[in-house]
């Protein structure tokens, strides 16, 4: 049997400089329902102990090196970066294989890292992006695995211990697990991190592993969702549930999110900017993900312009269905599109995450190329027939001041009735 491990290794040419990303499959879509939060909770106390050495002696061995180490939780996984000098690689990575064999996970620093988490998502309350953003979340995915933000839920964490995090541990290494480095590094890395401390005790490849499919999510019967808030400021997400990364239709909405939300160019920047002024933030988010991915349009705006905002909003989302971008746009968003596949591979450290991501995607190490090529058969008509195939039902969240978002629960009634 093979190792649950694959390695992947990409030399660049770097001043010595080495960048390093595990990929765990097992991410905030695979908590509990009565758990929310407790994958982000294992991801922080991943760093705090694990092998041959406690939180201070693990910080010190670190930070002496001048390197940095880190455990993120997201919706599909769980994301360990490293980056140090080359020098400071063979001292380094087997903290990486250590943290998923052999952490620590005491006590004091679980109570520790869920208290510092509650604060946290006691600060978000009053953030109202993060609070549309939950609320859209639920609308979208109701109690699927893509309906809580990744950090949790106050009432859920308040009841997670110790016991509820240990089995979610123990399964880590279970999984197909994608270990991606980049940088300047030597020829033997690969045999080299086999035989290191930490890694040596990884696991067969096991297929039973994602046996289980996971729940991301449906509709809830409404909506629109209204979050009263005191403040002067009105949060609008308005969009649907869409498709995987690496979907057929995948690509064609990454060029309408170019086309809508990509620079002072793009069509909100344009229209709730620079034509009404009704706007300070304009975006659209469209997360990569292996599940179903938000397509959503967003704008922050004043208690005043907040009507008009949100007719602007519904007006570009009608249109995507009933109107076809012109051939000038088309170039535009290609152009765009080609351009952020390049920002995003400047450094050791977004190569290592990209190639890590992909592997865990299931998608080919050369897609990006792929698509960069594919978007050149991509007609406005086939763009309008996806926009139609996927954006029929949107979701509006709200957030903002009582009296503004009953306005604006008028206005959604008169649309969508």
């Amino acid at each position: 049997m093979s190792s649950a491990l694959d390695i992947l290794v990409e030399p660049l040419a770097s001043p010595g400089v080495m960048a390093a990303k595990l990929w765990l499959p097992f991410g905030s879509a695979c908590d509990a329902r009565d758990q929310r939060g407790a994958h982000d909770l294992l991801a922080s106390l991943l760093s705090r102990g694990c092998g041959p050495y406690n939180p201070k002696e693990l910080a010190d061995v670190v930070e002496g090196c001048g390197a940095g180490l880190r455990c993120d939780a997201q919706e599909d996984g769980l994301l360990l970066s490293l980056r140090s000098t080359l020098e400071d690689a063979e001292q380094l990575l087997p903290l990486l294989g250590w943290m998923v064999l052999e952490p620590h996970l005491a006590p004091d620093q679980v109570a520790l890292e869920k208290n510092l988490t509650l604060q946290m998502l006691q600060r978000q309350r009053e953030d109202p992006f993060h609070m549309a953003a939950v609320a859209w979340r639920g609308l979208a995915f109701n109690d699927g695995g893509y309906g809580h933000d990744p950090m949790g839920v106050e009432q859920d964490l308040q009841n997670i211990e110790r016991q509820q995090i240990l089995p979610l541990a123990q399964q880590l290494p279970s999984g197909r697990s994608v270990l991606s480095l980049a940088g300047c590094l030597p020829a033997d890395i690969e045999h080299r991190i086999r035989a290191m401390d930490g890694f040596r005790g990884w696991p067969q490849a096991s297929a039973e592993w994602n046996a289980g499919r996971l729940n991301y999510g449906t509709p809830a019967g409404e909506r629109i969702h209204l979050e009263s808030m005191d403040t002067e400021q009105v949060v609008l997400m308005l969009g649907q549930a869409t498709v995987p990364h690496g979907h057929p239709d995948d690509l064609v909405l990454r060029l309408l999110q170019c086309h809508l939300g990509v620079g002072m160019s793009s069509l909100l920047f344009r229209r709730l900017r620079e034509e009404h002024g009704v706007a300070y933030e304009v975006a659209v988010h469209y997360p990569q993900l292996i599940g179903p991915a938000p397509f959503v349009l967003l704008a922050a705006t004043g208690m005043e312009r907040a009507e008009l905002s949100l007719q602007l909003l519904l007006q570009s989302w009608d249109e995507l269905c009933q109107t076809t971008l012109s051939q000038a746009d088309l170039t535009l968003a290609r152009a765009k599109f080609i351009g952020q596949l390049a920002q995003a591979r400047q450094t050791c450290s977004q190569r290592a995450e990209r190639r890590v991501q992909l592997r865990a995607m299931g998608l080919r190490d050369d897609h990006d190329q792929s698509c960069m090529e594919a978007i050149a058969s991509i007609t406005v008509d086939r763009i309008q027939e996806t926009c139609q195939r996927w954006f029929q039902k949107p979701q509006l969240s709200l957030c903002g001041p009582p009296e503004s978002l009953e306005t604006l629960e008028r206005v959604w009634a008169k649309r969508h009735p």
